[in-house]
Parts: C-alpha cells; structure tokens; sequence
C-alpha cells in the first residue's frame, strides 16, 4: 500500500461543506493495475472493465482508512474533523493538486510523478489550521497522448472533457440509451474506459499496488460476454457484490454488455441477444435489438422485426427497431 498525504488550504471552498473548516488533508492512494489495461480490447468475445471496477468498492476502503487516521488526528489535536470519499461536492483533484500530490493532466484527470495516473483519493476536513504545502506544477508538456487516443473524442480542448461523450460517463452514469454515434467506439468496454490513463507517459512510474483489497478478481479480468449477458437480477446482485458495478444495477450492465456483443461481429451470440428481445426491460431490448442488427443479415433481421416490432409498445425500442 502507497499513500500519499498532503496539507491545503482552504482553496475549492470546502467552507460550503463545513463553514469552520480550516484546512482539508488529501490522500491519494495507489490502485496501479498489474498488467496492461488495454490488452483486453482486443479480445472480442470478452468484456473490458476499468481497473478501478476490477475489485472490492474503493470507497468503502478508503474511507475506512482515512477516519481511522482522522480519528487519531482528532484524539491528538482536539479538533473536529470529517471524512469525504467522492461523497461531497469536493473539488478533490483541484484540492490534490493545490495539496502537492499531483497535478490536473490534460485528461482533467490526477496525474502523479510517482505513481502515473493510477490514485484514488480522499479528504479530511478538519478545524485545525495547518499550513499548506506547496502545490504541483503541470508536467504534461507539449503530449497529446491521452487526448489522442480516446475513442469518442471526448476532449474538445486540452484539459477540458465532454461528459456527454466519455465511454466512462456513457457506461456508468447515462441511464437511457447509449447514443448510437458512440456504440461502435465503445468496443467491449462495459464498465468505464481507461483508455487515456493507460497512455500517460507518466506511468512509466507507476507500480502495482500493494493493497490487497485492491488486487483484480479473476473473473473480472476479460470476463466472457456469453456469461455476462445470461445475469438476471439475482445473478447480476450476487456476482458484482461489494464491486463498484453493482450501483448501475443489473439492466445499465446488460445494455453495455449487448453493445459490446453487437461490436463482437460474431454470429455465435445471435441466440446470446436473441433472448433479451422479450426482456422485461425497454434498456435492454434496445440494446438488444441494436446488437442483432449488426450480428444478423438483413433478410434475417427483417423477420425478427416482422415478428416483434408490431406488439412493441416502448417507443425507445420501437425507434431502435425502425432505425436499424
């Protein structure tokens, strides 16, 4: 385990959290992948999860840490503090920067001297006043890296991001549909991209992490499509316990894995898709009837359509049907 820890002050105005902050704590700790993240999109049959899915939630780890440490900052000093782990509208890239433990990269995302792209982080708040440390300089120079290699050209500018067109924001935080101009750059991406973290040269750094609870679980590295795709409920609940993909919940996950089948260009999952076109979910049926487009010919698709269109009454699904 690799922790970074720096002192701030008061810059990102967690004030509106806690007006008698008086100065945050940033911790960054290493979730540095063991092999290459994206050795896994070229594996068609099988599924990409961002490393940072690929085992036990962060944040509940994290957290745990930090008020452990708070907790004996506070017995010490007789100041109040509070813990914040992605839970607060806390600038906290902005606050790690000004802290010292990285700066912002072209990618808006924490790039670390020691540790490449890969940290996640959290803050303590507390009442103390402490002095900052001194703030990180930009080490980017002139590398389009990260820019160049995201597959829906998300970044507009250097260190600007088009949410709207991130594969991470499309596959974990966008509840309807997936626009149809990015399903074919998403690939077998299901969970988050980490396309432009990978390529920082800065990672040239970065190490595994050491953290045992942030190991990868086996089945979450490059798992089979086929066996995602046949998860109900239950399953999906059952399989992604105590995992960040739980939270999107069963049918988000289902419409990211048909995409990715439909990417596939495999006609073995037809039947795979064919059974989610009766799906209790309009999510998934959609998706579902996207991926059969790809997968089946056009005479053969037209039956499929013959036979579901008409007794189709969702108008997400119906669209699908005519614009394929």
């Amino acid at each position: 385990m690799t922790w970074l820890a720096r002192k701030v002050d008061r810059r990102g105005d967690p004030r509106s959290l806690w007006p008698t902050v008086g100065a945050v704590v940033m911790a960054g700790l290493n979730y540095g992948p063991d092999r290459d993240p994206l050795a896994t999109l070229a594996e068609t049959d099988r599924a990409t999860v961002s490393v940072y899915a690929r085992h036990r939630d962060y944040h509940d780890l994290i957290k745990g840490k930090l008020k452990r440490a708070a907790g004996r900052f506070a017995t010490r000093t007789g100041s109040g503090v509070k813990v914040f782990v992605d839970t607060a509208p806390l600038m906290e890239k902005p606050l790690a920067e000004a802290a010292g433990v990285g700066w912002q990269g072209k990618h808006t995302n924490l790039v670390s001297r020691d540790f490449g792209s890969w940290l996640f982080l959290g803050a303590i708040l507390t009442e103390a006043a402490l002095p900052p440390d001194e703030r990180e300089m930009d080490h980017c120079g002139n590398c389009r890296a990260c820019l160049d290699i995201c597959p829906t050209d998300a970044f507009p500018a250097p260190y600007q991001l088009d949410a709207r067109r991130c594969i991470s924001y499309l596959t974990i935080e966008h509840h309807g549909p997936i626009p149809r101009e990015f399903r074919k750059a998403m690939g077998n991406r299901v969970f988050g991209c980490d396309d432009c973290l990978a390529v920082c040269p800065w990672n040239k750094f970065a190490q595994a992490t050491r953290e045992a609870k942030l190991a990868a679980r086996d089945d979450l590295v490059a798992p089979p499509l086929a066996e995602l795709a046949s998860l109900d409920d239950a399953g999906f609940r059952s399989r992604f316990s105590g995992s960040p993909i739980k939270r999107i919940g069963r049918d988000r996950f289902i419409r990211n894995v048909l995409i990715a089948i439909g990417n596939a260009d495999d006609k073995r999952f037809t039947t795979v898709a064919e059974c989610h076109l009766d799906d209790a979910s309009p999510l998934v049926r959609g998706a579902a009837v996207w991926a059969l487009s790809r997968l089946l010919a056009a005479g053969d698709f037209a039956a499929l359509r013959e036979n579901h269109l008409p007794p189709e009454t969702n108008d997400d699904v119906r669209e699908e049907w005519t614009a394929a």
